[in-house]
């Protein structure tokens, strides 16, 4: 496991819109921090393109560079912010579209509902016209962050005491993210629905459903 070493190395780069620090990260990676999701796409589908990584790790507003093909930048981290210099912000590449079929029976859609000013209805609605984007994986196996709800809905708060037990193929929502639960487990999201999804499924040639890129549309399942 990578650990961000004790004194590590910190740069401020580029334009204030999209200032990049580097972390050291143990011995041979590098933690990249940006201003924005967004960005995180961008930088991590740029660092891929420029084979610049072993492998390449988005998060929330970070991308972790894990074995650097440059063994030099590892120490000169100097180096590696000249090298980033060419990266712009820009919309990143999508890859292809998933559809996910859902039950809007979640038990907290009324509270969904409430918080965005309408009915249950609408809450199905609203949620399967947004287009959203997998930015990153966490969590769990399989567990991805969805990108993509609209700036003129409410953050959704995190429930005050996660639940013991979460059904695998959850649908929920936190803060600005959906999210479908891979396996039964603890949480805190707010449920919407569920989905017969398979998100992870180690034996696929690409494990996770929705790898980071991934488009992602929901539908509504129709009664049998």
């Amino acid at each position: 496991m990578l650990i961000p070493s004790r004194a590590p190395h910190l740069i401020s780069h580029g334009p204030a819109e999209s200032i990049v620090n580097l972390l050291a990260v143990g011995r041979d990676a590098v933690l990249v921090e940006v201003a924005s999701t967004e960005h995180a796409l961008s930088l991590a589908a740029w660092a891929r393109e420029q084979r610049l990584a072993r492998d390449v790790v988005p998060g929330a507003e970070t991308v972790l560079l894990d074995g650097l093909t440059d063994r030099q930048h590892r120490a000169d981290l100097a180096g590696l912010s000249d090298v980033l210099a060419s990266w712009s912000p820009t919309a990143a590449a999508t890859g292809a579209e998933v559809q996910i079929v859902v039950t809007y029976d979640g038990q907290d859609l009324g509270f969904v509902a409430e918080r965005w000013g309408c009915d249950a209805d609408d809450v199905a609605s609203r949620h399967q016209a947004t287009a959203f984007v997998a930015a990153f994986c966490g969590f769990a196996p399989g567990f991805a962050y969805l990108l993509g709800l609209p700036e003129d809905v409410p953050d959704m708060p995190r429930l005050d005491t996660p639940r013991t037990r979460v059904s695998a193929g959850s649908v929920a929502l936190a803060g600005r993210w959906c999210g479908v639960y891979p396996t039964d487990s603890p949480g805190g999201w707010r449920v919407i629905g569920h989905t017969d999804a398979d998100l992870w499924d180690a034996a696929r040639e690409q494990p996770a459903l929705l790898a980071p890129g991934t488009r992602v549309r929901f539908r509504e399942a129709t009664a049998p």
